[in-house]
């Protein structure tokens, strides 16, 4: 049997049903049936123009981002989805900020509301630094299934590390 160390955590219930559907090869069925399409956000300049949109409708005086890229360098499956970084820096007699959001490049090929997901956790990140409660609360007032959607997300990288591919409905 495949072990399911993106579920490490969650109650065993839960991942007897995903081991289930690992041993019968349905995984990525039911992923397609939940989530049929992928978004067409391919580019870096289109994941900035997504990244701020979102900002935007939620984070309006939350700090401006500098960058924002699909990072062939994360390894999603040994690291992370995505990552926030902050760097400050004096120029003249000022203090200088600046934000850049990087995201995994095989969330290229996902659902929409994957890549939100990812989105939005790491725009939390500019008002929250630590996962604490505060910082969860900001990723459920931007994306009410935040929650769901993590978990659908795990579950796209079990499938990933099975099939070997990203997830093409």
């Amino acid at each position: 049997m495949h072990r399911l160390k993106y579920l490490t955590g969650y109650p065993p219930q839960l991942t007897a049903q995903v081991a289930h559907l690992v041993t019968e090869n349905r995984l990525g069925e039911v992923l397609v049936q939940r989530y049929p399409t992928v978004h067409d956000v391919r580019t870096d300049r289109a994941l900035y123009d997504f990244t701020v949109a979102v900002k935007n409708e939620f984070m309006r005086t939350a700090q401006p981002l500098s960058r924002v890229l699909y990072d062939g360098k994360i390894h999603a499956i040994k690291n992370a989805l995505g990552t926030h970084t902050f760097v400050s820096r004096v120029q003249g007699g000022k203090l200088k900020a600046k934000h850049e959001i990087r995201i995994a490049s095989i969330f290229r090929e996902a659902p929409l509301e994957f890549l939100k997901m990812i989105v939005v956790h790491e725009l939390a990140h500019l008002k929250e630094k630590e996962h604490n409660k505060a910082f969860y609360q900001l990723c459920e007032y931007m994306e009410p299934r935040y929650h769901q959607l993590e978990f659908d997300t795990r579950l796209f990288l079990t499938q990933v590390e099975i099939a070997g591919s990203p997830y093409l409905p």
